[in-house]
């Protein structure tokens, strides 16, 4: 498998590029960012590859960040999201800035991204928060960190159909009041708090 391309840069394109090496033009699909940071053509250029096969096709991936290969390859793991789709997820975002979404939960922000609606986001958000790797320097922006508990409060308010925001801000005066402990007991008082 490819995992690396140094070589000439004979076309570039806000998605795809042609990268001839050893005389042989490789087209790689690329992202927003990575055609951001592109040297102009008939410059050299370095991608990080990721090779994606199918029974029907064989395509490259490139990015000039290792990070934002890291990520395209987690997000692929996402059910419902293929290579295409988290080509697209990464042109709408800095690699950086949707891995804090992901860890702070901000579906908002996530469903801002084309191609994502709220589900896509919510299983994002499940699968990968875990799995990213932390936060680092101060440039990652912070967002409130909530327990495993607080989250399934979260998650059945959510269920029962109460708007995200509604129900993080009763769960915040419940816990601003003092009270937590067992989920059973937490989410009693949050959904006493909500139907006041």
């Amino acid at each position: 498998m490819i995992a690396h391309l140094r070589g000439t840069l004979l076309a570039k394109h806000p998605n795809q590029v042609v990268v001839e090496t050893a005389g042989v033009g490789y087209e790689v699909n690329i992202s927003v960012p990575t055609f951001s940071g592109l040297p102009a053509i008939g410059a050299e250029v370095a991608l990080h590859i990721h090779t994606h096969v199918r029974e029907d096709v064989i395509a490259l991936y490139g990015f000039l960040q290792p990070a934002e290969k890291v990520l395209f390859e987690k997000l692929m793991t996402v059910s419902g999201i293929g290579a295409k789709l988290a080509i697209t997820i990464l042109s709408g975002m800095a690699a950086d800035e949707m891995a804090a979404a992901i860890r702070g939960n901000d579906l908002a922000r996530l469903t801002e991204i084309p191609g994502i609606g709220k589900k896509t986001a919510e299983r994002m958000v499940l699968e990968l928060r875990d799995k990213l790797p932390p936060a680092t320097g101060p440039s990652a922006p912070s967002a409130p960190v909530m327990s495993a508990v607080e989250e399934d409060v979260l998650s059945a308010l959510m269920n029962l159909g109460y708007q995200r925001a509604t129900a993080e801000k009763a769960l915040a005066s419940m816990l601003k009041s003092g009270k937590g402990g067992s989920f059973d007991a937490m989410f009693r008082e949050v959904l006493a708090g909500l139907s006041k």
